[in-house]
Parts: C-alpha cells; structure tokens; sequence
C-alpha cells in the first residue's frame, strides 16, 4: 500500500513538472498552447541523444534538456506565438494543434516511430525499502530523484513568482499589459521569458519522463489529456492547484491501474468528472478568477 502511494506520489509529481508550463502560460499569459506536449516531447529526444548517443553524464544531459528546449521556445514565441496572443482562444486552439502535427511527423521522420529506452546511472537503479510485511515502503531510486527535484522546482517557481521583482512584473503585464507598459515594464521581454521558462520545464519533465512514461513520436498525444487534466481540475491561477491536482491524478492512476486494471483511465476520467461537477472553477481557483 505505501509503495504503491509512494509511486502514485512520483508519478503525479512529474505529471505536475509536465503541466507546469502549461499551467504558467494559461494561467498567467492567458495563452492556451495545446503544443505544450511537443516541448516535452522535444526534450525528453534532447536528453536521449546527449546522453545515450554523445555520451554526456546524466546530470548534465537533463539540464541540457531544459536549456534547448527554452531557447527554442523563446524562438517560436518571438516568431510564431507572439502575433497569436491577441486572438481568440480557437484560433490559439488550432494554431498549436497544428504545430504539434508537425513536430511530431518531424521527430517521427527524424528518430523513427520505435520507442526509445535509456539505461539510468547505476547510482539512480535499484529500491530502498523501509520497514516489513504490509507495512513496508519500496521507493525506487529514480523516483525519489524524480520527487526531490520536483520538490525543488515547485518551491523555487513559488518563490520567484511571490517574491522576486520579475514575478510581480508579470502579474502587472498579466493584469493589464497597457498599463504595465506604461509604467515602463518591458511586456514583451517578460512574456517571452515566461514561455521560454514553461518551455523548458516541459522540456525537463519529458526527460525525466523517459524511464517511467517512454517516450515515441505519440507522445504529445498520450499525455496531452493528462496536462489538460491537471490544468483544468487544479485551476491556474496559483501553483498549488495543479501540484494537488497532479498528485491526485497520479495516486489514482496507480491505485486504479493496479486493484481495477480492466478499467484503464475510466478512474482518473470518473475523478475527473466528479471533481469538476463540484468545483467547475478548479479546486484552487477563486470564484470569478480567471
């Protein structure tokens, strides 16, 4: 029972890694980039290729991955994103649709359509297991790796955005871009940092995610539904809702998956639903937020 809450824990905490820069740019920049999951996707084969194939160690391919995928986010947001935030949300809708199309027929034309496996470091395989009997903890090396290093991120992102000078900068340019310009904050230069940043951290996520979710061309359209998920039953106007929203999420689907495994994801859809008929807003949304 606790290994498998521990694993539900892991498995959430990195769905919430996922959906974090999804979160970031609906939520603060009021842009719905459904692409999201090709970012991710971008950095899990950023991490692969340096790190199986260049032979780069470990700890530097997976902030590697992070990098290339934000400057690359910062190039598409300067040239493609940008023209799009004063559209309507279909119009974003459609737009990043499409991109994700593309990015995955380029990466399925570039790395082929197989799944890529990667072998961890030997000091990340293996369990540690703590106690006995049906009381007994099994945590498995990567994924407490995984759970610390998204403790971290969500503790540093809360702390940037609540007491930092950029995070109040861009809640002004969020609020009201005319006004914040007016004031002499550079609007343009904060948006294109807030999405090279939530780029990046889907980037990192997807590395991370090699080992435990695989990683194919698909893989923007396998867990698309689960950031949008997250989003939507979290809400986006804080990181607290889509931490819990991911941890529940990810409880659920091991639970679910491991006592039902006939139902497959009707759980987490049913949970889903339920959460959304009681809260419409998200759990962690004030009512008439955005």
């Amino acid at each position: 029972m606790l290994t498998l809450l521990f694993d539900g824990v892991a498995y959430g905490m990195l769905l919430f890694v996922l959906s974090l820069g999804l979160a970031v740019t609906m939520g603060l920049m009021n842009f719905i980039n459904l692409a999201h999951g090709a970012f991710a996707m971008a950095g899990g084969y950023v991490f692969v290729v340096l790190s199986q194939r260049a032979g780069l160690p470990f700890l530097v391919s997976l902030p590697a991955a992070f990098v290339v995928t934000a400057l690359a986010g910062a190039a598409l947001e300067r040239t493609l994103y940008r023209p799009m935030y004063g559209k309507p949300h279909l119009d974003q809708v459609l737009f990043s649709i499409g991109l994700t199309f593309m990015a995955v027929a380029a990466v399925d034309y570039v790395m082929g359509s197989s799944q890529v496996n990667v072998q961890t470091p030997g000091w990340l395989q293996g369990r540690i297991e703590i106690g006995q009997g049906d009381t007994m903890l099994g945590m498995g090396r990567y994924r407490l790796f995984i759970v610390v290093v998204c403790v971290a991120l969500a503790l540093g992102l809360q702390a940037v955005l609540s007491r930092t000078r950029f995070g109040s900068r861009l809640r002004a340019a969020v609020d009201d871009p005319r006004v914040a310009a007016g004031l002499g904050i550079p609007v343009n230069r904060v948006f294109l940092l807030t999405f090279a940043f939530g780029s990046g951290l889907a980037g990192l996520g997807g590395a991370l995610g090699v080992d435990v979710l695989g990683l194919d061309p698909q893989f923007p359209f396998k867990f698309m539904v689960y950031f949008l998920i997250v989003c939507a039953v979290g809400g986006t106007s804080s990181l607290t809702g889509p931490l819990v929203a991911a941890l529940v999420l990810g409880i659920a689907d091991v639970f679910g998956k491991y006592y039902v495994p006939k139902l497959g994801g009707f759980i987490v859809y049913a949970l889903m639903i339920a959460i959304l008929l009681w809260r419409p807003q998200g759990l962690f949304t004030r009512e008439g937020g955005k």
